[in-house]
């Protein structure tokens, strides 16, 4: 007789995360986009600097994590909240490596992206798979969450390496986001016109996003002066917190559907 599995499968032939269709890509990058203006609201706005702000959201992030581990289905609210969690942690996280710890855009981008490719490693080596249909053990589940938390991280720190026009490559909010879309629209062409593995394009989308959102972020509310429209920090994440919730709610929120389980 074999082992009990020291991880417990989820009893259901769902995974707890939504279906990737058109819905998930316009909620994923309004809710980048969130991050970046939520996170450089409570550190910049509210004066309370990277680490404290790292420090709030992380806790906010277990907390809301927490629940999403322990639900027993798909609770799209849920998800769309840990996933804006993890990205107002990313901003803040990645500020404080890029910025307060002195290691620049080059080193804090090489930094995240060794961490991200790590984890994204060990999931493969230990679970066989970083499917999001194959997400049926918690460990899969936290190995899915930490990549999430990696790429979010990372996607700030490319953002901003990419458009700051003083120590960075000098694209600009817009321009770097014109180049982050390009760059998802080749992952698009990949997706319809290639024999590409739907996971590689899958985390490669998801992490592209993420720099766009970040840009996208930064040109509503940055100075004039550096190429922003300098909008209220607030006002901008208020409105984006609505049309999130508006799309949640009007557009389909199916869960995903396991990957049948391989028997040896």
């Amino acid at each position: 007789m074999s082992a009990p599995s020291i991880q417990p499968s989820l009893q259901h032939s769902f995974a707890k995360v939504p279906a990737v269709t058109l819905g998930f890509w316009l909620i994923k990058i309004l809710a980048t986009t969130l991050g970046e203006t939520a996170g450089d609201a409570v550190t910049m706005s509210m004066n309370l600097g990277y680490l404290t702000g790292t420090a709030i959201f992380a806790v906010l992030l277990a907390l809301v994590l927490t629940a999403q581990i322990k639900a027993d289905k798909f609770h799209p609210y849920l998800f769309w909240t840990v996933i804006v969690a993890t990205t107002t942690v990313g901003t803040t996280l990645a500020d404080l490596c890029d910025r307060s710890l002195g290691i620049g855009y080059l080193g804090g981008s090489t930094l995240l992206f060794v961490l991200l490719m790590g984890a994204i490693l060990v999931w493969h080596r230990t679970l066989g798979s970083v499917s999001i249909n194959r997400l049926d053990t918690r460990q899969a589940e936290l190995f899915y969450w930490v990549t999430i938390l990696f790429s979010q991280t990372l996607g700030t720190a490319l953002g901003d390496w990419v458009a700051d026009p003083a120590t960075g490559w000098g694209f600009g909010y817009g321009g770097g986001a014109a180049l982050f879309a390009a760059g998802l629209a080749v992952v698009i062409g990949l997706y319809f016109w290639t024999a590409v593995s739907r996971t590689a394009l899958f985390w490669a989308a998801f992490i592209l996003t993420r720099p766009l959102g970040a840009t996208v972020g930064d040109f509503l509310d940055k100075p004039v002066a550096n190429g922003g429209l300098a909008l209220s920090r607030y006002t901008a994440s208020g409105a984006l917190i609505v049309c999130i919730l508006l799309l949640v709610l009007f557009l389909p929120q199916r869960a995903e559907r396991l990957a049948p389980a391989v028997h040896d």
